[in-house]
């Protein structure tokens, strides 16, 4: 099965494989924001085809995080601005790409569609947690990109290895953005409960391709839930 996206429509800006991905953080702006209208938004990109992932932001970064994925970039960018229009400001955004790691070459189709073109959000997992990384390259440091490939290929097999003793209760996304965004990716976390995002990142960072070689930015927590119930819990309606 070949993993190229359909051709992609007229007027449309599409990867030649997976899906553009973007993260906006929201706030209500002074004069409030106009519910309708930021739902009718949500509603227009689903039925163009794009998959839209709601989640309620605690803490001051933000109040909600829409997270809108497909195959057009057009399109996730009249979402940003539909939702601008009703009265939502983008705090913090992160834009990236679905793709399938250079270490996952021989992974197994069923695997790599997952992480092309991935259904979200998973069922049972409500606790959310994104932030983006990069490896480290820089001078008189750790440098991860000098490093030999079977070497990285080896970090990054011990890397998953931690990542897989928590399957069933963590689904990680992880998008790529080098030369698209500030890091070089965006990680998505969805989890059974809140606790289980934490130990999933505390017992990763102890592997010595996170230990030596990742930087993180900042870090967005919530919750998953349906638009409305989203902007509710957020305050925005």
């Amino acid at each position: 099965m070949s993993e190229r996206s359909e051709s992609p429509a007229a007027g449309s800006l599409s990867p030649s494989v997976g899906w553009n991905v973007v993260h906006l953080f929201l706030q209500a702006e002074p004069g409030g924001s106009e519910a309708k209208r930021a739902l009718e938004a949500i509603e227009q990109a689903e039925s163009h085809g794009h998959q839209i992932v709601t989640a309620a932001i605690l803490g001051h970064k933000a109040d909600a995080c829409v997270l809108a994925l497909g195959p057009d970039l057009r399109e996730l960018r009249l979402l940003q601005s539909n939702l601008q229009a009703a009265g939502l400001s983008v705090v913090d955004s992160y834009v990236s790409l679905t793709e399938v790691s250079e270490y996952a070459a021989g992974a197994p189709e069923e695997m790599r569609r997952a992480r092309l073109y991935p259904i979200l959000p998973p069922a049972g997992l409500p606790a959310f947690c994104f932030y983006p990384m990069s490896k480290r390259r820089s001078p008189g440091a750790e440098n991860w990109y000098r490093l030999e490939y079977q070497k990285r290929l080896e970090l990054m097999y011990g890397h998953g290895a931690v990542g897989r003793n928590f399957r069933g209760r963590v689904l990680q996304l992880v998008t790529g953005s080098t030369g698209v965004d500030d890091f070089e990716w965006g990680v998505t976390l969805f989890g059974a409960h809140p606790d289980d995002l934490k130990e999933c990142v505390y017992q990763m960072r102890f592997d010595e391709a996170s230990a030596l070689y990742a930087e993180f930015g900042r870090f967005y927590s919530g919750f998953v839930g349906e638009p409305e119930a989203v902007f509710s819990d957020a305050g925005l309606l």
